[in-house]
């Protein structure tokens, strides 16, 4: 059987110490069924940037290719990768995403589970903590579903917390495809959680990854992952993240690839905001609302509306109960005391707000959620 050019590159992809810098020089240098073949004869590597993504212990890392190439076979491989749902492209194929082909650094092999097509249109990264407030995971849904409803396409890396928060809000749109990138292979969901996310996005848009098929998620993986999500994005939106948490690997490769980045400002108490208000105090533009994406997107003023709100109104009654409650974590005491009402009363009003999700209620705290903020 004659194997397609995929099929090498995708053995290639799963030898171990086989990073992306390290496969996009060797298929950069070589198609990659000769690539392949150089492997499994233990040549060496006569071109300069191979020599250099190997390293200094590069005499060892061939060794370990060789060994596992030896003990691999590319058409089991290839049949693996058929029987699942998973496709794979390379660079300069008809198939492969225009906005990674003109990257500075694509991925040399791609992987992906759904429609590529959600691809083509613009695109908005949120990113931001695993480790966020509920009023930043209300933001980060609101914000996904808004774009979302626009046209737009949401990309982040399906972890916990903002990343999250935002799919679930493009998925409650329901109207532009999602684009998930992921720091694993695509049939080793992380974090294990997420599975149905996973399921939701692939169903609906596409997962991304340039791991093969089993990869599990190694720590290195995920700067890498982060370049891509930077790629795909018109706009990097962060809504929250700690002082050089995670998030700041997909800044820093944003502004390498000179896209705009952009913060949604968060309370100078809120241990979680201190990473994005140190990006607004370096004159990142601020996120108050949608319309400062659609804005930075280039979308005109007639393009643009406030989604609804699918959540039932307040009561005019409680309304003020609402405004007192406010966006950062408050007591009923506090409550209380800014709205003049009594403890009987005021409890009325905050069950029925948490009812209707206008609320949240954790311990003996209250705090203000948006859309989708639960």
């Amino acid at each position: 059987m004659t194997l397609p050019p995929e099929a090498f590159a995708t053995a290639l992809a799963g030898l171990p110490r086989m990073g992306p810098a390290r496969l996009a020089s060797v298929l950069g240098a070589w198609a990659p069924a000769e690539a392949w073949a150089r492997v499994l004869r233990g040549q060496p590597w006569p071109e300069p940037e191979v020599r250099a993504a190997l390293g200094a212990d590069g005499a060892a890392v061939q060794a370990a290719w060789r060994s596992a190439a030896l003990a691999t076979d590319v058409a089991s491989v290839w049949r693996r990768l058929g029987d699942s749902a998973v496709g794979v492209t390379l660079p300069g194929t008809s198939a492969y995403p225009a906005p990674l082909g003109d990257d500075i650094e694509p991925p040399a092999v791609l992987f992906h589970l759904g429609d590529l097509a959600a691809i083509a249109g613009r695109r908005v990264a949120i990113v931001g903590t695993r480790r966020c407030t509920a009023t930043g995971a209300g933001v980060a849904h609101e914000l996904g579903r808004e774009l979302a409803a626009r046209g737009i396409a949401i990309v982040s890396g399906l972890a916990w917390g903002i990343d999250g928060a935002a799919h679930r809000g493009a998925l409650a749109a329901g109207a532009t495809p999602p684009i998930g990138v992921v720091g694993s292979g695509l049939d080793v969901v992380y974090p294990a959680g997420q599975q149905r996310l996973w399921d939701a996005v692939a169903a609906t848009g596409v997962l991304l990854s340039e791991a093969p098929l089993g990869a599990h998620p190694e720590r290195w993986r995920f700067p890498a992952r982060n370049r891509i999500i930077a790629a795909l994005a018109d706009v990097v939106v962060v809504v929250e993240s700690h002082q050089r948490g995670g998030s700041f690997h997909t800044v820093d490769e944003a502004d390498r690839r000179g896209i705009d980045v952009m913060a949604v400002p968060g309370s100078v108490r809120n241990a979680a905001a201190r990473g994005v208000n140190d990006l607004l105090a370096e004159g990142r533009a601020p996120v108050r609302d949608v319309d400062d994406v659609l804005i930075a997107l280039g979308l005109t003023a007639a393009t643009r509306h406030r989604a609804a709100d699918p959540r039932p109104p307040p009561l005019d009654a409680d309304r003020a109960v609402l405004e007192a409650v406010g966006w950062q974590a408050s007591s009923l005491d506090q409550i209380a005391v800014r709205t003049g009402r009594s403890l009987p009363d005021l409890a009325g009003a905050l069950d029925r707000l948490c009812a209707a999700r206008w609320v949240r209620r954790e311990g003996g705290w209250y705090e203000r959620t948006s859309a989708g903020g639960g």
